[in-house]
């Protein structure tokens, strides 16, 4: 090889090292390449929230199983293959992950335009945040450039991610481990106010613990009993369901919190302070919540040449 072909070739090849080594997320990434893909996908998510007001809260908690589970690399939407059991079905997400036909329907709508392009983990971080502003809740610049895992992992999923029953100290440790903190992991059970819950989630809860309201207690009791409708729904805030508010700490103060993880954050713990902000601080809650979504976002991203860009969320190309 002649020596100006070879320092071509070094010098190329360094220029793609430096690609994957060097690459960051941007909220410009996509202005030149697909200049229309946020306007695309908010189209479809306001559609789908109008539809359905709890697919909001769905949509935002889709990106968290994403995101703790191999980064925001859109591994949840990775369907099962014969070599491959995927995160879907794993104890955290089966019959209770929601969205992805939202997810599915934005990603064909942005491949009519720019085939190729932007990446499923782009377009569940963006659509987590027109979820949140779509219910009323704050919106924040989603930084893009994230490219799609090849794989999905079950067993990871259901090691990583938080159980409906962890104590404080290991929500703390759970959350601390994907680089956020305890305020950080109190601001994002927040989105919680718009959620919704499975009768044998809160069965214990409701029907043997002492920390919660009895009325409360009494009332979740009529739609729960002590056996059957593992899968009725109920609201984890009673009081404002369809509103992205700070209502949520305000239940957890009454201890009205549905879940063992919701009281767990008001409980005679170190986030009692922060609780107590919240319900008092609907700004403040609102922007720690935007702060730590996009927090969430960075947790170790595929980019450069890593991962690929899917033509379908749901197969590797």
């Amino acid at each position: 090889m002649a020596m100006p072909r070879v320092v071509a070739f070094v010098l190329l090849l360094l220029s793609l090292l430096g690609i994957a080594c060097d690459a960051q997320l941007s909220s410009t990434f996509y202005d030149q390449t697909c200049p229309t893909a946020l306007t695309t996908i908010r189209t479809v998510i306001r559609q789908a929230v109008s539809q359905e007001r709890r697919m909001a809260a769905s949509l935002i908690r889709l990106h968290f199983h994403d995101c703790f589970v191999q980064g925001c690399d859109a591994s949840i939407l990775l369907d099962d293959t014969p070599s491959m059991i995927g995160e879907q079905n794993a104890a955290p997400n089966r019959n209770s992950a929601r969205g992805y036909g939202v997810i599915h329907k934005a990603k064909t709508e942005v491949e009519k335009s720019c085939p190729g392009v932007v990446s499923c983990a782009d377009i569940l971080a963006v659509a987590a945040r027109d979820a949140s502003f779509s219910v009323g809740g704050p919106s924040w610049t989603v930084k893009l450039g994230r490219r799609d895992s090849t794989s999905a992992s079950k067993t990871l999923a259901e090691s990583e991610l938080p159980h409906f029953q962890e104590s404080l100290d290991r929500l703390i440790s759970i959350f601390s481990n994907k680089g956020l903190s305890a305020r950080d992991m109190v601001a994002l059970s927040g989105s919680h106010t718009i959620g919704q819950a499975q009768c044998f989630l809160f069965r214990n809860r409701i029907h043997n613990q002492t920390n919660i309201d009895t009325g409360f207690a009494s009332t979740r009791r009529r739609t729960c009993p002590t056996s059957g409708g593992d899968e009725k729904l109920a609201p984890l805030d009673l009081v404002t369901p369809n509103s992205f508010d700070n209502n949520y700490f305000k239940n957890l103060i009454q201890r009205k919190g549905l879940l063992e993880t919701d009281q767990a954050l008001f409980n005679g713990g170190s986030t009692d302070s922060i609780v107590t902000e919240y319900s008092r601080n609907p700004t403040a809650f609102k922007s720690d919540f935007a702060t730590a979504m996009i927090k969430m976002g960075d947790i170790e991203p595929l980019t450069g040449l890593e991962g690929q860009i899917r033509n379908i969320c749901g197969a590797v190309n």
